[in-house]
């Protein structure tokens, strides 16, 4: 079955950087989009960037326009988020998404989810 695991999440100043990865197995890669979310506490889970299944096309939320950067290495079945100037606003569990389908947007959320990485971010 598909298999999503986040890693590198943790406590970092405000202005700091921080890479999130997320290592998928169960089904071929690179037949899918990708997409980072994020839920901070008491809020809803919020979508974040998408990436196409060749990494050529990517989308992000107007909140991380600018900061965030998305990517995949389809060799290694791991998709990346980048994320720089963070904001005490950033702080939240980010997860990993794959749709269930290959045509299928991750903006639509429904898909297959990791387990979720914390960010703290201290101002």
């Amino acid at each position: 079955q598909v298999q999503l695991v986040e890693s590198g999440g943790g406590l970092v100043q405000a202005g700091g950087s921080l890479r999130l990865s997320c290592a998928a197995s169960g089904r071929t890669f690179s037949d899918y989009g990708m997409g980072w979310f994020r839920q901070a506490p008491g809020k809803e889970r919020e979508f974040v960037a998408a990436i196409n299944w060749s990494g050529g096309l990517t989308n992000y939320a107007d909140s991380v326009k600018g900061r965030f950067t998305i990517s995949r290495d389809n060799a290694r079945n791991t998709v990346y988020l980048q994320m720089n100037s963070l904001k005490p606003e950033d702080t939240a569990v980010y997860y990993c998404q794959q749709p269930f389908g290959p045509t299928m947007s991750v903006q639509e959320g429904r898909g297959y989810w990791g387990q979720g990485t914390q960010v703290t971010v201290s101002s």
